[in-house]
C-alpha cells in the first residue's frame, strides 16, 4: 500500500466560536493518528469553509487543488479529519483518484492494528462491519482481510452492492455470537477476580498521557509505551504491592480522545470495565500539554456516558504527569492544583506520594465494624480474614468475636453470608 498521505483538517467558520481547541492542535492531533499507523504525512493543512459541500464536503476549488497535489506527488491517501458521508468519499476518491478515508476510519484502523485479546480484536471488527454497512461498498480491501472465506458474494442477478450488504449483516451477526460468548468467559474471570482480596485502581486519561509509562514504572511491567495516540487498546492487569503492604489489582485502559465516535466508545467497553469496577481511578493528565484542560473534559464525558460520574468524584485521583517537561516557573504555576498529585513516569518524582493517596482513599472507604461469628462457621471467619483487616479479636463460648476494618461493599456480602447460615 502507498502510505503517502495528505491530511486535511476542515475548519467550518460558523462553528469555530464553539470549538473548545484551536484547528492548529486538531489538526497535529489527527497527524498523531496517522502517524500511529505509520503514515508517510507528505502535506497536513487546514481548510477553512464557509459552510460544508454536501457532494464532497469542501468544495470543488480545494477538490481541484488537492487533486493536482495527489498527482503531483504520487499521493496514496487521503485523511479528511471529521466524519464523511458514504457519497462525499465516493465523489472525493473518484475526483482525487486516490483512496480517501474519514477520522473514524482512521481510527479504526488503528484499533485493528493494536487491540490483541479475542474480545478486543471481535469488538474491532464489529465495529468496521457495522461502520462499512453504512457505507456504499466499493472496496473489500480492509474487510477482507478479517472476514477471510471464498469470496462467494452472492446467488446469479443480485446487485453487487446488495451482496456485499448481505456478506458485511450475515459477519455482524456471527460477531456478536462470538463476543456473547467471549463476553461470559470474562464474566466468569471478573467474579474470580472479585473473590480476591484486592481493590482495583484504574489508569483512565487522554491518549498519550502517560498512563502505560506510569504502569510499567510501579510494575515492572513491558506494556507498550510509545509516543503514539492509543497505544493501549486492551486492559493490562498486574498485582501491585503498595508501601504500606496493602495490596491492589492496577489497570491500565484504553486512553480516550476528542470526538471518539460513539459505536467505538461502546465497542470498547469491555476494556472500561476495570473503571466501571474499580475502586480507585487514577485520571492521568498530561499538564505539559498545551490543551489538557480540554482533554481533561474529553475524558470526563466518555467516563459520564459510561455512567461513571457519581463514582467518579467519590473514586478519582487526578494525576498531572509529565512535570519533567515543564520549567521552573511552570512547575510552580501547578503546584497549588488543589488535591492533584503532580508526577512524572518517566523519572518516578511524586510516585511516592501517589502511593500514598491511593492508600488513604482506599483506608476511607473501610468501616470499623464489630462481627461476632460462631467458630464452627469457618467459611465466614476465613472470609473475614481474607476481606477485611481484623484489628482485635476474643473467642468466648464458642464465638469469634471481632473488631474489623472493611468496605462497605463488603460488609454487605457478610451479613448475607450470616443470614443465609
Amino acid at each position: 500500500m502507498n502510505k503517502r498521505t495528505i491530511i486535511i483538517h476542515p475548519s467550518i467558520k460558523s462553528q469555530e466560536h464553539s470549538e473548545l481547541r484551536s484547528v492548529e492542535s486538531k489538526l497535529e492531533e489527527a497527524e498523531g493518528l496517522a502517524l500511529a499507523i505509520d503514515l508517510e504525512v507528505v502535506l497536513a493543512q487546514i481548510v477553512v469553509l464557509q459552510k460544508m459541500t454536501p457532494a464532497t464536503y469542501i468544495g470543488t476549488g480545494k477538490v481541484q487543488e488537492f487533486a493536482e497535489f495527489v498527482e503531483g506527488n504520487d499521493i496514496g491517501l487521503v485523511v479528511l479529519n471529521d466524519q464523511l458521508s458514504p457519497i462525499q468519499q465516493r465523489n472525493l476518491e473518484l475526483a482525487l483518484k486516490c483512496k480517501v478515508i474519514d477520522r473514524t476510519a482512521l481510527i479504526l484502523e488503528i484499533f485493528g492494528e493494536r487491540a490483541s485479546t479475542k474480545e478486543g480484536s471481535l469488538q474491532v471488527e464489529l465495529a468496521a462491519h457495522e461502520y462499512q454497512k453504512s457505507r456504499l461498498v466499493r472496496s473489500w480491501t480492509h474487510l477482507e482481510r478479517q472476514r477471510g472465506g471464498g469470496g462467494f458474494m452472492g446467488g446469479p442477478g443480485e446487485k453487487q452492492i446488495e451482496s456485499d450488504r448481505r456478506v458485511i449483516s450475515d459477519r455482524i451477526a456471527l460477531i456478536k455470537k462470538r463476543i456473547k460468548k467471549v463476553a461470559q468467559t470474562r464474566e466468569i474471570q471478573r467474579k474470580s477476580r472479585q473473590k480476591v482480596p484486592y481493590d482495583v485502581v484504574a489508569l483512565v486519561g487522554y491518549t498519550n498521557a502517560g498512563k502505560s509509562t506510569l504502569f510499567n514504572n510501579v510494575t515492572g511491567a513491558d506494556v507498550l509505551a510509545e509516543d503514539k495516540l492509543f497505544a493501549t487498546l486492551d486492559p493490562t492487569m498486574r498485582l501491585l504491592e503498595l508501601p504500606s503492604g496493602r495490596k491492589v489489582i492496577i489497570s491500565d485502559t484504553v486512553g480516550f480522545i476528542s470526538d471518539l465516535p460513539t459505536q467505538l466508545v461502546a465497542a470498547f467497553r469491555a476494556t472500561l470495565e476495570e473503571v466501571i469496577e474499580a475502586d480507585v481511578i487514577l485520571h492521568i493528565r498530561d499538564i505539559s500539554n498545551p490543551e489538557t484542560s480540554e482533554q481533561k473534559e474529553d475524558v470526563l464525558e466518555v467516563l459520564k456516558n459510561l455512567g461513571l460520574e457519581e463514582r467518579t468524584q467519590e473514586n478519582m485521583i487526578e494525576v498531572l504527569n509529565k512535570i519533567d517537561l515543564l520549567d521552573d516557573e511552570q512547575q510552580k504555576d501547578v503546584i497549588h492544583k488543589g488535591d492533584s498529585i503532580l508526577i512524572s513516569a518517566i523519572t518516578s518524582e511524586g510516585i511516592d506520594n501517589l502511593f500514598a493517596a491511593v492508600d488513604e482513599k482506599l483506608s476511607a472507604k473501610f468501616l470499623e465494624e464489630k462481627v461476632s461469628i460462631p467458630c464452627d462457621n469457618g467459611k465466614a471467619i476465613a472470609w473475614v480474614y481474607a476481606k477485611s483487616e481484623v484489628l482485635s479479636e476474643e473467642q468466648l463460648e464458642g464465638v469469634m468475636h471481632m473488631k474489623i476494618l472493611i468496605s462497605e461493599k463488603d460488609l454487605g456480602k457478610l451479613k448475607k453470608m450470616m443470614t443465609s447460615n
